[in-house]
Formats: structure tokens, sequence, C-alpha cells
């Protein structure tokens, strides 16, 4: 296992995303304007969704490598963080309203892609969790009736 790992009640779990997004029409002068409050706001969403901020990049497009829980799928997260930062952005800053439109901070989509771990930790988790198992199993051995033996 490795020190990256999180856990569920019965789940180990590392899920890390790499994930992109741009804002509507690519405004860069908005963005440039807007940038240290929309990185308070997009921190502060991912917290209450307990989504790991891993790294955060942004000079005119959104790059965040996040930890999402597995109880989380991708796109829900993303339908949540694209929709509630557009509605905050749009309280707080009201002039974007008449200038850009509609309530839509962001252009449609994004990109996501996962990363992924290395063949030897995979390994490793699969022979601990074999050797537990074994464990388990041993602290709980019965006499167990074989029902399909006849008995003479």
């Amino acid at each position: 296992m490795s020190k990256d790992d999180n856990s569920l009640a019965h789940t180990r779990w590392n899920c890390k995303y790499h994930i992109i997004f741009i804002p509507k029409y690519r405004c860069k002068n908005i963005y440039g304007e807007l940038k240290q409050d929309i990185g308070r706001i997009l921190r502060r969403l991912c917290e209450l969704k307990e989504v790991e901020i891993i790294e955060d990049a942004m000079p005119d497009r959104i790059h965040m490598l996040v930890k999402i829980p597995p109880k989380m799928s991708v796109s829900r997260f993303m339908g949540y963080l694209k929709g509630r930062s557009a509605v905050i952005i749009h309280e707080r800053h009201a002039n974007l309203k008449y200038n850009y439109g509609n309530r839509s901070s962001w252009a449609r989509g994004y990109y996501v892609s996962t990363v992924g771990l290395n063949q030897k930790t995979i390994q490793k988790y699969i022979r601990e969790q074999e050797s537990e198992d074994r464990l388990s199993d041993s602290m709980s051995k019965r006499e167990y009736i074989d029902p399909f033996k006849q008995s003479k």
C-alpha cells in the first residue's frame, strides 16, 4: 500500500484524475482579473465534496490534479464543480452577466485522464491482501462437514 491511499469502510482507494476545463469564449481578460477569487471558489467547492486538490495551475485554463473518492463519479463531480462555481462567480461579480450573457462561465465539456499506479504497487497490494485473507481464515477455522461425501 502506498502512503497516498485513502480508505472507506471496506475500501482502499487512490483515484487521481487530471482535469482540464476552460473559461467560456477563452476570455483571458476576465479570467486574469478574477483568477484568485476563482481559485478560492474551486478549492472551497472541492473541500465540500471531500475532493483533495493535489496540484492546480491556472495560466489561461484550469488544470487540476485531484483525488476523487470512488463513491462519486468524475462526471457528477465536474457537473457540480462547473455549475456551482459559475453561479457563485456570477453572484459575486454581477457585471459579468451584462458583458458575457448567462450564468455559464465555463466552456462546454472538459478533459479528464486517470493517473495510474505502477505495477509493483498493485502487486504489493495483492500480496498483502492475500496474506491478510489467509490470516483471517486461520483465525476462524471450523470443522466443516462436507455435504457431498457419503457417510458409510
